[in-house]
């Protein structure tokens, strides 16, 4: 295995451990995003019973507040977790952009080698055309 074989197997493990993080993070940004839609939900489930029942009429107000702080630390959290998605998805994206590179440098190196590989056999073939030459 090159050097260059070496470089590409690296990057490529490289592209798949971000891929993992980024699928990760996802997950993450995901599972918080249904939180935030069941503290939705809640939310109008608890506003259609206090608009039947007169007495939890009176907890409403606190429980409209407790919901608007913990959505508040819901979408807090979802707002990290997308620049922590954002910034793994650049860094997976200079991964494909290295491990092209070196693909590139691969293809470059066995371009060349078969092109010497083809001068040395046409400098033997023209070789052994001058010493039959010369003997015949």
């Amino acid at each position: 295995m090159s050097w260059a074989d070496s470089l590409i197997k690296l990057s490529t493990y490289e592209a798949e451990v971000l891929q993992k993080r980024l699928a990760e993070i996802v997950d993450r940004r995901v599972a918080a995003e249904v939180r935030l839609a069941m503290l939705e939900a809640e939310g109008e489930a608890e506003a259609a019973f206090s608009a039947q029942d007169a007495a939890a009429g009176i907890y409403r107000a606190g429980f409209f507040e407790g919901l608007k702080i913990r959505k508040a630390k819901v979408q807090s959290e979802i707002d990290v977790i997308l620049v922590e998605e954002q910034g793994a998805r650049d860094a997976l994206g200079e991964a494909f952009e290295t491990q092209k590179k070196y693909e590139h440098i691969a293809e470059n190196l066995r371009v060349q080698a078969r092109k010497q590989a083809g001068r040395i056999e046409a400098a033997a073939l023209d070789e052994l055309g001058l010493r039959k030459k010369a003997v015949g």
